[in-house]
């Protein structure tokens, strides 16, 4: 790999296929003891999509689950 111009670095074909990484994806990239860690940081869209269900919800659950919450929230700041 060479660094391009304005620092850019860019990954080979080969690795970004591996890593099954498309256009737009995220990437964290760290420094540690003078080396480069780079990692891949998943859609949050994509990974509930993908992962395995452990719960069911309605909206209307969901809904007055939130207000009871905001409800919580807003007592405990007037008190």
């Amino acid at each position: 790999m060479r660094i391009g111009k304005k620092g850019a670095i860019y990954l080979l074909r080969r690795v970004v296929r591996k890593l099954g990484l498309n256009e737009g994806d995220y990437l964290l990239l760290r420094i540690k003891d003078n080396r480069i860690i780079i990692d891949i940081i998943p859609d949050p869209f994509l990974l509930a999509v993908k992962s395995k269900k452990w719960a069911k919800t309605t909206i209307e659950e969901f809904e007055k689950e939130s207000e009871q919450i905001q409800e919580e929230i807003l007592s405990e700041n007037t008190s």
